[in-house]
């Protein structure tokens, strides 16, 4: 995970629906630089996306943009799905953090560590407090699968994406049971 966006890079945006709800995606010309999880409503996604990108245009994905969508959009319909074929721009993450995320692609879908286990992975198995810290800073959430990240003892911890812990529960049941499992309907 490269920092390499430049300061004259312009940022698209397009929202998309998935089994859990309206998301959004932000990329410049070269990778992804955030994901929206689904909020609420579908408007409060596009409002918080907007905030994060406030000079962002809405347009249609390019390709590299396009493939992020689809592979998402599959992944939350139960489809097995790699993600860490997604470039993703690391621009102004502190190197930390950037650490962190990039053990954090190397979780499986369905799988999970601890924050314990992720900061010693890191080698820095004091760091758990941290880790969480970290991955509640995600600018790009499935992306970087922080939903795979758990508290010690197999607690949920926290969940800064979407409507929080429900949404991170319902990723995590997904990933565990391929195939389509919720119906747009009853999605928060």
């Amino acid at each position: 995970m490269d920092s390499i966006r430049g300061a004259s890079d312009d940022i698209g945006i397009a929202f998309f629906a998935t089994a859990l709800g309206d998301c959004g995606l932000a990329w410049s010309d070269r990778a992804i630089v955030g994901v929206q999880l689904p909020e609420r409503t579908a408007g409060a996604t596009r409002s918080r996306l907007r905030r994060r990108f406030p000079s962002a245009r809405t347009m249609s994905p390019p390709p590299h943009a396009q493939g992020a969508i689809d592979a998402i959009v599959a992944l939350l319909s139960g489809e097995p799905r790699d993600l860490t074929h997604i470039p993703v721009d690391m621009y102004g993450v502190p190197p930390f953090n950037r650490r962190v995320y990039e053990v954090a692609r190397t979780i499986a879908p369905g799988e999970t560590l601890t924050y314990g286990e992720l900061a010693a992975k890191l080698g820095e198995p004091g760091a758990a407090r941290a880790v969480g810290q970290a991955l509640g800073e995600n600018p790009l959430p499935i992306v970087v699968p922080c939903h795979r990240v758990l508290a010690a003892g197999g607690r949920t911890g926290g969940f800064s994406g979407g409507a929080g812990v429900p949404t991170k529960l319902r990723m995590l049941a997904i990933e565990r049971s391929p195939g389509p499992l919720f119906d747009r309907r009853t999605a928060p």
